[in-house]
């Protein structure tokens, strides 16, 4: 009789333990969801800022306008052309040379000679110590001479020497301003390289590249507006359109 009332008596007791774990086990389930849950909602609340943030950086630099100096810049064309195009260059860089040789030649035509626009380059020099040799060489032709600048700009990029080895050297660059016949004072041309007389202002065009984002070569402005693909002609072409266009409807 005594092993029965004993039975009796555990089987309750058993049964409160099993549904005490199943409450317990519920209640970590609900709690494990619920961590889940809050990570999960953490996660998106995150990516939506972080997607957001991205579109409005985006927005705000697409169609934003940098503003130059131009009366700082050596100009190709007419000052008071309607349109302004900027070439941010290394004279040592490929991709300038090949800019210079087919790029370049079509906006002289299409635009500068047609008073249209006018060309303007900005010294990225970066590539090496002589991309720095060879900027402060043309910035001295350019305040000799601003029209000879365009010519020793021609005669840089057609006799460049190779991206890696160092070919801008001042015998090189005054011999090449020699070779041009440039109407300039050569031994000025030599001491402005070697004293780096303009050493400030290609600090100036420098800062002005970072100030504008810029940050490979070649890379080409209008009116102010950075251009997406620099070897295009028909975006350029469409892109000095549009500004022609919000110049004269203003």
């Amino acid at each position: 009789m005594s092993k029965t009332k004993n039975n009796k008596v555990m089987a309750p007791q058993l049964n409160k333990q099993e549904k005490r774990r199943a409450e317990l086990e519920k209640q970590k389930q609900k709690t494990r969801i619920l961590i889940i849950s809050t990570v999960a909602l953490v996660v998106i609340i995150f990516v939506g800022l972080f997607m957001l943030a991205s579109k409005d950086s985006s927005s705000s630099t697409a169609g934003s306008t940098f503003n130059f100096n131009y009366s700082e810049l050596p100009r190709l064309g007419k000052e008071d052309a309607p349109v302004k195009i900027v070439e941010f260059g290394d004279f040592k860089c490929p991709a300038c040379a090949q800019f210079s040789g087919t790029i370049k030649p079509q906006i002289v035509q299409d635009y500068v000679n047609q008073d249209k626009a006018a060309l303007y380059f900005v010294n990225m020099a970066f590539i090496g110590p002589d991309s720095v040799t060879a900027s402060l060489a043309a910035l001295s032709v350019y305040h000799q001479n601003s029209d000879a600048f365009w010519t020793y700009y021609d005669a840089m990029y057609a006799n460049q020497g190779d991206e890696n080895k160092e070919w801008a050297t001042a015998d090189f660059l005054v011999s090449l301003a020699q070779k041009e016949k440039l109407p300039i004072d050569f031994d000025l041309l030599r001491k402005d390289i070697e004293n780096r007389t303009y050493e400030s202002e290609l600090q100036s065009d420098i800062k002005i590249a970072k100030d504008a984002g810029v940050t490979s070569t070649p890379t080409v402005f209008v009116n102010g507006v950075k251009v997406d693909e620099p070897f295009n002609m028909k975006a350029i072409d469409a892109q000095v359109k549009a500004a022609a266009t919000a110049v004269s409807a203003q």
